[in-house]
């Protein structure tokens, strides 16, 4: 009797222990490409490189563990890393940290996520199919030289913040999730910068989605909102192409220091399969415009890119991509950044 409690006594801390186990996990992007710069808007120069760049390189550790019959304590630590080495400005600092979080997650009031996470607008940002390598983003919110051009103002993560996530209710096709970004700073009301911020996807598993956010003073000092759809044409048609639209405007506050338009901008993309390879292959095309940037009247920016990905295996993938980005200030003067390269992708 003895030796059957002693083994059911091991086998439960077993499973405890299996469960409390973190799991591992990361990516490793590294990539080759040739940019070539001419910005009159600083400079009458015309300067190119070729440049060994690290792309959203991460390594984690997440897990959860079951506190009641229904609850379960949820964690995840997440850094970004440099292959290539590089260091010295925020973008390159080894080890920065990504969505790093402690929460709880309920099977009847949702899950709940306190920390430092990505902002919920990027939940409906499905539609970006150049989502690798040098163009993998919206662009930058600061205007400003750098290397992803001038685009409208995208999402990203933020400290001190709060996340939930609701239960699907009655197995509707719904993802709705809410963010605060806390202001810890000791601001009487009226000059608090904390923020909120909401989104909703629809997705019904017929190869068409919708998706809708807001955002106040989370990613921006001011209004954003997001609308995106996106429809899956292989679902319908002998066409492996996923075709994709967003569209947004942003509202700076005055006192916020850019301009006082309404920065609108827009995203189509389409993405096609191809069956004449021996493993999953895939190229894609996407052209975003944005009017008026950061609020700044008649600066204007314009940007395509064309890729395609090969998978040697589901975590091992190759990319190719070209891509122009081009902006013309309300004075003339023009800005027109050049890309090309590729990289290999591998996740574990």
């Amino acid at each position: 009797m003895k030796k059957l409690l002693l083994a059911t006594a091991i086998a439960a801390l077993s499973v405890s222990a299996a469960n409390a186990a973190p799991t591992v996990y990361g990516k490793a992007f590294v990539g080759m490409d040739y940019v070539n710069l001419d910005d009159e808007t600083r400079t009458d120069d015309d300067m190119d490189a070729v440049q060994i760049n690290s792309y959203s390189s991460r390594l984690g550790f997440k897990g959860s563990e079951a506190i009641t019959a229904n609850t379960d304590v949820i964690y995840q630590y997440e850094v970004g890393i440099n292959i290539d080495g590089n260091d010295g400005d925020d973008n390159n600092i080894a080890f920065k940290s990504r969505d790093t979080f402690l929460g709880l997650n309920n099977d009847n009031y949702g899950e709940l996520r306190v920390g430092r996470n990505t902002s919920v607008v990027d939940y409906v940002n499905n539609v970006v199919t150049a989502g690798s390598g040098f163009w993998d983003n919206l662009g930058s919110n600061q205007l400003e030289e750098n290397e992803n051009g001038y685009n409208m103002v995208d999402s990203g993560r933020r400290n001190n913040s709060v996340i939930w996530k609701a239960p699907k209710y009655n197995n509707l096709p719904l993802d709705v999730a809410l963010m605060y970004k806390a202001d810890e700073s000791l601001n009487d009301s009226t000059s608090s910068d904390a923020g909120f911020a909401a989104a909703a996807m629809y997705d019904a598993g017929t190869g068409i989605t919708f998706g809708a956010a807001y955002d106040n003073d989370v990613n921006l000092d001011g209004d954003l909102i997001r609308g995106t759809a996106t429809v899956d044409l292989g679902k319908y048609m002998a066409a492996p192409v996923v075709l994709g639209a967003l569209y947004q405007v942003a509202d700076f506050d005055s006192t916020s220091g850019l301009g006082d338009e309404k920065e609108k901008g827009f995203v189509v993309s389409a993405k096609m399969g191809l069956n004449n390879f021996a493993k999953p292959a895939a190229v894609y095309v996407q052209y975003n415009n944005t009017s008026d940037v950061l609020g700044f009247d008649n600066f204007d920016s314009d940007q395509i890119v064309v890729g395609g990905e090969y998978q040697f295996k589901s975590n091992m993938i190759a990319h190719a991509y070209v891509g122009q980005n081009s902006a013309e200030n309300a004075v003339g003067e023009d800005y027109d950044l050049f890309a090309a390269g590729g990289g290999l992708e591998y996740k574990f």
